[in-house]
This record gives structure tokens, C-alpha cells and sequence, in this order.
């Protein structure tokens, strides 16, 4: 009895839901082209719907263990429905709603980052990749940003920048390098008066010894010495570049004789005559004129 009870509800059950099904309208597909719709309400309906699949698929592709092929289908299928998203607003936009291409996703590499890569991989302008297909072969590539290539600067960058700075003739404006140096060289510069004034006074010793004939140390007298011979040879330097100057000085003689200015002129003026005649006058012209100035005893 139970098992017949089972059996009419499993019936009525059945015929219920036949009834509900006949009372729904049949199921809407949606149009192949986005021009085809009318009405504002039908086409935000149909961008949701193609929005709520978009997001069905990059939830799937997050997965890493798909393989390689069903990563790239998942993704070239995103790609289409995100195109014919695009093409909804822009019919959405015609029918007077609201401009959902505003606010449109940016694409953005492994680190979050908003990329721009308009035609990677040559699959046409805007295509994107999601989830776990930014990791595939050829594709991480596309995310890395490029080496940094150091220019090498030409030689002429290079003396662009040179200026009397780089020279030091500027290093004493600022003031630094004379309160760096200034102690140095005043220190210096003491150092070489004592030492003169100690070489003069020794000088002068050994002079008046030599003059009294007293014995003097070795020691000052190599000095003494070292200091005369130094005066020698610095003596020396003077006179054989006075020599080289004055022989540098010397008037250069002439041994053979040169033509002044007349004479120049009087040749170049002979030689134009000469191009003259050779260009326009023919052979017996000029024989003519020579046998008439052998006739008239003319030598010119």
C-alpha cells in the first residue's frame, strides 16, 4: 500500500512540474547581434548575464592545475564575452544609458600593477589575460618590464658639459678651497723664508771664514758648496737660453738674389701675355711676328 502511495506521489509530483513548466515562458536566448535589441531594460539584462558568465570563468581559470590548453581556451573565452560585453554598452550607450565603458577594468600584471600591453602576443588590440594564464610560456614575458639600457654618452655630450668649472678656475669663488689652504700655505711659505734666511746666514759664515782663513765643517761647506753650484749651473740655463734666443733673433742672409716686386709683376704680366697668345693667336701668326721684330731688331 505504501509502495502505491509512493507511486501517486511520485506521479502527482511529476505532473506538477510538468504544469509549472508549461506555465513558464519558453526559456530567451540571446541575440547573436547587440543591434537586434530594442529595448534599454532587455539589453542591461543581457550585459548582466554576460558579466555573471565572465565571472564564472575567471573564477575558473584561477586554478593552476587545468593545463596549459584548457588556461588558454578559459581565456580566449573570456576574451569574446568581454568583447561582446563591449558591444552591449555601446548599444546600451545608443539607447540612451548610462556609459559603463567609464569604468572599465584595467589589466594589471602578476604584482597588481595597471599595465599597458595594446597587442601582445598579435591577438588583436585589447586582448587580456586572467588568473593563472599570466604565468603560461610566452606570456609572464610579456609582464616584465624591459632592462634599463645606459646610453653611452658621445663625445660631444661629454665636452657639452665641460666648463670653466672643470678646469678649477672657478675653485676659488666659493671661498672653501682658501680657508682649506690658507694654513698650508702660510705654513709653507715660512718654512722656505727660515730656510733661506738659515742658508744666507751659513753662506755668509763660510764666506767670512774662507776670508779669515779659518777651518770650516764639512758640513757647511758641502752646503755652501751644493748652493754655488746650483747658482753656476742656474747661471748657466740663463745664458744658454739668452744664446738660443738671440740666434733665434739673428737675420736670415739671403746668398742668392731675389726679384723685388717689379720684377715679379713685370714676369706674371709676360707670363699672361704668353697664355693670351698661345689661346687666340695661331702658329703663323706668331711666326710673322717674329720674323717682324727680327726685322726691326726688337728683343722683348
Amino acid at each position: 500500500m505504501a509502495r502505491n502511495e509512493e507511486k501517486a506521489q511520485s506521479m502527482l509530483n511529476r505532473f506538477i512540474t510538468l504544469k509549472a513548466e508549461e506555465k513558464k515562458k519558453p526559456r530567451e536566448r540571446r541575440p547573436y547581434l547587440a543591434s537586434e535589441c530594442r529595448d534599454l531594460a532587455e539589453a542591461d539584462k543581457w550585459r548582466q548575464q554576460i558579466m555573471r558568465e565572465i565571472g564564472r570563468k575567471v573564477a575558473e581559470i584561477q586554478n593552476e592545475g587545468l593545463g596549459e590548453h584548457r588556461l588558454r581556451d578559459l581565456n580566449d573565452e573570456i576574451n569574446k564575452l568581454i568583447r561582446e560585453k563591449t558591444h552591449w554598452e555601446r548599444r546600451i550607450l545608443e539607447l540612451g544609458g548610462p556609459n559603463y565603458t567609464k569604468h572599465s577594468a584595467k589589466m594589471t600584471d602578476l604584482e597588481g600593477n595597471i599595465v599597458d600591453v595594446p597587442n601582445p602576443s598579435g591577438r588583436g588590440p585589447g586582448y587580456r589575460y586572467f588568473g593563472a594564464a599570466k604565468k603560461l610560456p610566452g606570456v609572464k614575458e610579456l609582464f616584465e618590464k624591459p632592462p634599463e639600457l645606459r646610453k653611452r654618452r658621445t663625445r660631444y655630450d661629454i665636452y657639452k658639459r665641460i666648463d670653466a668649472s672643470y678646469y678649477g678656475y672657478r675653485d676659488e669663488e666659493d671661498g672653501v678651497l682658501e680657508r682649506v689652504e690658507g694654513p698650508g700655505e702660510r705654513r709653507i711659505r715660512i718654512e722656505a723664508e727660515e730656510e733661506w734666511r738659515r742658508m744666507d746666514e751659513i753662506r755668509r759664515e763660510a764666506k767670512k771664514a774662507v776670508k779669515s782663513g779659518e777651518v770650516v765643517s764639512v758640513g757647511v761647506l758641502k752646503e755652501v758648496l751644493f748652493e754655488e753650484e746650483e747658482e753656476v749651473v742656474e747661471e748657466e740655463r740663463r745664458n744658454e737660453m739668452d744664446r738660443v734666443n738671440k740666434d733665434k733673433e739673428r737675420e736670415f742672409v739671403v746668398h742668392v738674389p731675389l726679384p723685388d716686386d717689379k720684377e715679379i709683376e713685370k714676369m706674371v704680366l709676360e707670363k699672361k701675355k704668353m697664355e693670351l697668345l698661345n689661346k687666340y693667336a695661331t702658329q703663323e701668326l706668331m711666326e710673322e711676328q717674329n720674323e717682324a721684330k727680327s726685322m726691326l731688331n726688337i728683343h722683348r
